[in-house]
């Protein structure tokens, strides 16, 4: 079946899939990294453990996917038409017959699937990967993860329970050095003292866990000044301890970026709902079904800014690119916000920088396409050359002075 298809085809195909995976993975590792650092740094802060990193670096997988997909796409089709641009390879498709809208279509079958991809994305699969990051850092700040211990600080457990170490090993499964001070509602205190502990799970109640301490002293206040306080030795005491209700955590929808699409629509235009919650549904309705349409005009924008001026190698349409799909993501964005706080209605916030930015692509690519010797970006293509040689210019004089000077030093 593959090699029923034009050997035109599956060359465009090995010239975008490659540098568009390479782009994909780059920008989705970029984010990760970038999150990473912020990640471990606020686990180590809670005293979790750093297995926990790699779970909410997986829940955020999604939203970072739905914005390197796009990118991707839009460089891996930029890439390699730039490629077919400067080795004469467009002007012999060209020349043969071969239309930009024949040489397009691979890129747009790999555009609809991405399309498909992305609308599962962010439509039902983000929703949830978010909530369940949200529902992550909620428990590793309950301590409902483990045990949050701060080393060589007290740390409130319970409302009557304090506890404090002095070492901490084995991701905070074994304390070294503790003191824990317990007191109950009658007024009487425990004050317990160990050498070493260390948590283990229960089989009959799984929201409390056991902190088993090894050689220690407690010495027991019954609450009566008057009494003398009681001290025991023990080798072996286990102290129980109520971790907090995972069900304490809200509900998912707290907000409609949780929310997938069946839900966004019966909120959005429920006259049951509160003007407030619709203006916020339709806005992130409308958000997300923006960005996916406007992958149908990545290959366009790839084309228009792929192609250099003749016996040129400039790559200003690569940098160009990558400017106008982050730009059009922020006024999104900063048109989804005024759209949910029901300023403005979302048709207007989203979709009308949708129309005018698909009005540029067209138009960018129509220039490329079918003006003879046109160029989308040819008055920034020619301003970027001059300020190059321009700069280069100033770089010679300079070395030139430099050497000049050099000569004219005296020997020692």
């Amino acid at each position: 079946m593959f090699k029923a298809i034009p050997s035109v085809d599956r060359y465009i195909f090995r010239l975008v899939i490659m540098p568009m995976l390479g782009v994909f993975a780059l920008a989705a590792s970029l984010l990760l990294l970038d999150k990473m650092l912020r990640l471990f740094d606020f686990v180590a802060t809670e005293g979790g453990p750093i297995g926990i990193v790699f779970k909410m670096l997986a829940s955020l997988m999604p939203e970072y996917a739905s914005l390197a997909i796009p990118l991707g796409l839009l460089l891996g089709i930029l890439l390699a038409f730039r490629k077919l641009a400067t080795t004469s390879e467009l002007d012999v498709f060209r020349a043969v017959g071969m239309g930009y809208g024949r040489l397009l279509r691979v890129p747009y079958i790999i555009t609809v699937l991405l399309m498909g991809v992305n609308i599962a994305l962010v439509f039902y699969i983000q929703p949830v990967s978010r909530y369940y990051y949200e529902q992550l850092e909620y428990e590793l700040r309950s301590g409902a993860l483990g045990a949050s211990i701060k080393v060589g600080e007290f740390t409130t457990l319970k409302d009557r329970m304090a506890l404090r170490i002095d070492e901490s090993e084995d991701d905070g499964r074994q304390l070294k050095g503790i003191f824990a001070r317990v007191a109950n509602s009658k007024g009487q205190v425990l004050s317990i003292s160990a050498r070493e502990g260390n948590f283990l799970a229960t089989n009959d109640d799984p929201d409390t866990i056991i902190l088993r301490l090894t050689d220690g002293t407690i010495v027991q206040d019954t609450g009566n000044g008057d009494a003398t306080p009681r001290v025991l030795s023990f080798t072996r005491h286990d102290l129980p301890i109520d971790l907090p209700r995972i069900e304490e955590f809200r509900d998912r929808g707290d907000a409609e970026r949780e929310y997938i699409l069946p839900e966004l629509l019966s909120i959005g235009w429920s006259d049951e709902e509160t003007k407030e919650k619709r203006d916020a549904s339709q806005a992130s309705f409308n958000f997300r079904l923006v960005e996916v349409v406007m992958m149908l005009l990545m290959p366009l924008l790839a084309v228009a800014l792929a192609i250099p001026p003749k016996r040129s190698t400039s790559a200003l349409g690569v940098f160009v690119s990558i400017v106008m799909v982050v730009a059009y993501h922020k006024v999104n964005q900063y048109g989804e916000d005024i759209a949910a706080l029901g300023r403005v209605d979302p048709i207007i916030a989203l979709w009308g920088p949708f129309v005018i930015f698909a009005a540029l692509i067209l138009w960018m690519y129509y220039r490329v396409a079918f003006v003879p010797g046109g160029q989308a970006i040819g008055a920034l293509e020619t301003a970027f050359s001059k300020a190059g040689k321009r700069i280069g210019k100033l770089f010679s004089r300079k070395k030139s002075r430099a050497l000049g000077g050099a000569d004219m030093a005296p020997a020692e």
